[in-house]
């Protein structure tokens, strides 16, 4: 199941009483693909969302409505519900809407029932990506009014939407997991937001893991070139004029290192002798790196 579904699912599951009932399918109506005096069809491809138009409209108007289910060439599914015209003209009177153009009643939509109004509009023309794979949430709103009527609704909760025209679809669309955890809890999906947001703790855990482990990898690297440096550094030095000239301190150091290439500079200390801290091996390995820069700048590499 998608998550959109899993939304579609929580939010069917609280819309009981008379008045949520009432304000969420006056968004789905609103917000459907055909509204006229003469014709209403509601289509979605969730048949959960179907499934509840029907159940508020017959709870709401004492109708009953069937569903019909079209597959389309893509093989999905589409789900709609159609009216009479007398149903229609009942509709239209009760939720007192216009013939020129769709537009929200504020009076209709009182503070208690603005979230399960949103709720029908998401049922009616929402959608919200897998937030695995992106932060997305958009409605495809059915005109251009109803979208920046949405988009100021958002706005008023604290939500930052915009509007943009794809395929002549008016879109208003979320980005950001905090404005999607916000809307879906405005809209009485409050488990679904704890998913999202279980989701991004996860995400980002794993991208702190990966960062760790690249950082970790380009350590490795970095230790592994600069130990290669000074073995080179210290088998110049051999053949040239042999380990046994240097002092007793640089000897140990340079032994060790040629036998245990992956040794850091803080082991190679804890194993000398006189054991000293990861500096004092690090200056120890300048020593030999500048008497072999010596020996390369003068060419000289005579054998021992």
């Amino acid at each position: 199941m998608s998550f959109s579904n899993d939304v579609r699912g929580e939010i069917c599951s609280s819309v009981n009483d008379k008045d949520r009932r009432f304000a969420c399918l006056y968004g789905m109506l609103l917000f459907c693909r055909t509204l006229t005096r003469q014709h209403i069809c509601f289509q979605s491809e969730s048949r959960i969302s179907a499934e509840l138009f029907c159940s508020l409209f017959s709870a709401v108007f004492h109708k009953k409505l069937s569903i019909e289910e079209h597959v389309r060439k893509n093989g999905v599914v589409l789900c709609s519900c159609d009216t009479d015209s007398e149903t229609a003209e009942a509709v239209f009177q009760k939720y007192h809407l216009a013939d020129d153009a769709r537009a929200i009643d504020s009076e209709i939509i009182a503070t208690n029932s603005l979230g399960v109004f949103t709720a029908g509009v998401f049922l009616a023309c929402g959608s919200v990506n897998d937030p695995n794979k992106e932060y997305h949430l958009e409605f495809a709103c059915p005109e251009e009014k109803l979208a920046e009527q949405l988009a100021t609704l958002l706005g008023d909760i604290g939500v930052t939407a915009k509007t943009v025209l794809r395929r002549g679809q008016n879109i208003v669309y979320i980005k950001g997991s905090e404005s999607i955890e916000d809307t879906l809890t405005f809209i009485g999906a409050s488990q679904c937001t704890l998913e999202l947001m279980n989701t991004k703790i996860y995400k980002d855990i794993r991208n702190k893991a990966n960062r760790i482990a690249n950082c970790d990898a380009a350590n490795i690297d970095k230790v592994v070139k600069a130990a290669m440096k000074q073995i080179d550094d210290i088998k110049l030095i051999d053949k040239a004029v042999g380990l046994d000239t240097l002092s007793e301190e640089l000897r140990e150091v340079a032994q060790i290192r040629i036998e245990n290439i992956d040794m850091s500079l803080q082991e190679i200390g804890e194993n000398l002798s006189e054991p000293i801290s990861r500096s004092g091996v690090n200056h120890r390995f300048q020593k030999l790196a500048k008497m072999a820069d010596e020996i390369r700048r003068v060419g000289g590499c005579n054998e021992k």
